[in-house]
């Protein structure tokens, strides 16, 4: 076993790692020789990175593409997408979609497991407290793998915490992970997330000094680190990220003490300011920051080609693959009463003419590119957590003991959106709940967070004003791989 190879993909370099990632892609790398250094470390930390970042997993499927139709954000033409909004799971399409992100996943997973078994074996090789940090970030990154494979393959917490959830893999060997149930999923979730977030205690995001925004900006210090490994803390795993994605899990198992807690380190910090109107707004495109870029807690850098030129077929281009039309998108926003202001419906959508005489299209720019060779504001990335979410969850997860905190935290998301129109008395938690759904569904177009929630509130996905379709484990239980289930004797 001593020769094992160490695989990890590095079509994609991290921004922040440039100088130092010069490997071919797709490299096998004897895991012995990589794991002798802190450098080797790095590397391979790098690699999962770039792995979660491709196609199959956050820079596409699990962002830009499967959960975001089941959200019902679009309207399809074509048979096949219009099989996959009904969550018809047998389409073949769907079906490969589903071997890929449950193969990439655990790909990634795996790749975690050899660095943290190899991390302890001789902590002198590392300095400046890398120790620590990359530990911490490949537990951050285990768990928020795993997590997603919970949300997606199992049934949720609650409405089912004994049954069925998935392998917790921990371990590099040949044999198979048993299932665990949903509960102790979510607990050795949690058991990661917490180490992690012990270990990241120092984290240079921490740092007064360490202030987040764009690249061109000359308070901005993100990408100021003389330590390359150390710049642009927010495409990573970070300390506030992981405090983010505790929220996010704690919420999940209807622990609202301690989702509240972690939701607000991230939110009281100040770390993540609003962003600006005249920057959302700006008239230089070049300058145009599209995805609040300020706010986000962590994101996939997803800066290459190959993700730009899909998003421009899905999106952006005069017939994109994916598109609402007008009326519908208009709905989401509601355009007749709060929405008339909404930042997000005045920039993120371009009215343009059907090519096929039907209804006009909602064109999405939210990840629109500046052709070449202009420049981008930010760089393009695929959101992870943002603070708008955090705000949704430290508003819900007050509610019961707190329903003016709660409002407080609901009104202030929809006034960083340009909605100055507040609620001022406290409707039932029902009714609440309603309105944070929809807040959630005007911030999450194109990210596909929706069917994440409407999951783990077991919620009718909202299909438009009139109809939905009701929330059963048929549509929010993804089926395994045909090899997983074939192959697996436990």
């Amino acid at each position: 076993m001593k020769k094992l190879l160490f695989i990890f993909s590095l079509g994609v370099t991290l921004v922040s790692c440039k100088k130092f990632l010069d490997i071919k892609p797709e490299t096998q790398v004897d895991r012995d020789e990589l794991f002798k250094s802190e450098q080797g470390f790095k590397e391979a930390l790098n690699g999962i990175y770039t792995k979660c970042a491709g196609s199959s997993l956050y820079g596409g499927q699990l962002t830009y593409n499967l959960l975001d139709v089941l959200a019902q954000n679009y309207q399809f033409n074509d048979i096949n997408n219009q099989q996959i909004a009904n969550f018809q799971y047998d389409n073949g399409t769907i079906k490969g979609a589903i071997n890929e992100i449950w193969g990439n996943a655990y790909g990634a997973i795996a790749n975690c497991n050899y660095l943290l078994q190899a991390i302890d074996k001789d902590t002198t090789i590392f300095t400046n407290g890398n120790y620590r940090l990359i530990k911490g970030e490949a537990l951050a990154l285990r768990a928020y793998l795993h997590f997603d494979m919970l949300r997606l393959f199992a049934p949720s917490y609650v409405n089912g915490p004994t049954l069925k959830g998935i392998p917790y893999v921990t371990k590099v060997g040949t044999t198979s992970t048993p299932f665990s149930t949903v509960t102790a999923s979510l607990d050795s979730v949690l058991k990661d997330l917490n180490a992690a977030k012990q270990l990241l205690a120092n984290d240079p995001i921490l740092f007064s000094s360490y202030t987040v925004g764009y690249a061109s900006d000359p308070a901005t210090t993100e990408l100021k680190d003389a330590d390359l490994f150390m710049q642009n803390r927010r495409h990573r795993m970070n300390y506030y990220a992981v405090c983010g994605e505790l929220a996010r899990v704690y919420l999940y198992k209807n622990d609202y003490a301690n989702a509240l807690s972690n939701a607000e380190v991230v939110i009281l910090s100040k770390k993540f300011p609003a962003t600006k109107q005249e920057d959302f707004f700006q008239t230089d495109i070049q300058k145009r920051d599209r995805i609040f870029y300020k706010e986000l807690v962590s994101c996939f850098y997803t800066e290459n080609k190959s993700i730009i030129e899909q998003l421009q077929d899905r999106f952006t281009k005069q017939n994109p693959q994916f598109s609402g039309t007008m009326s519908q998108v208009n709905d989401i926003y509601e355009i007749g009463t709060v929405g008339a202001e909404d930042w997000r419906l005045k920039q993120w959508f371009l009215n343009t003419a059907s090519t096929t005489g039907g209804p006009d299209r909602a064109v999405l720019q939210k990840y629109y590119r500046n052709a070449a060779p202009l420049t981008n504001i930010h760089s393009l990335v695929a959101p992870a957590i943002r603070l708008t979410e955090l705000t949704y969850i430290a508003a819900e997860a007050s509610y019961d003991k707190d329903p003016k905190r709660a409002l407080d935290y609901y009104n202030s998301a929809r006034a960083m959106r340009g909605i100055g129109n507040t609620v001022t008395v406290a409707p039932g938690k029902s009714d609440f709940i309603e309105l944070l759904i929809k807040e959630a569904r005007k911030e999450f177009y194109g990210e596909s967070q929706m069917f994440y929630m409407y999951k783990r509130l077991h919620h009718a996905v909202t299909i438009n004003s009139t109809s939905s379709k009701p929330a059963s484990n048929s549509i929010f239980v993804f089926p395994l791989p045909d090899d997983e289930n074939a192959y697996r004797n436990n």
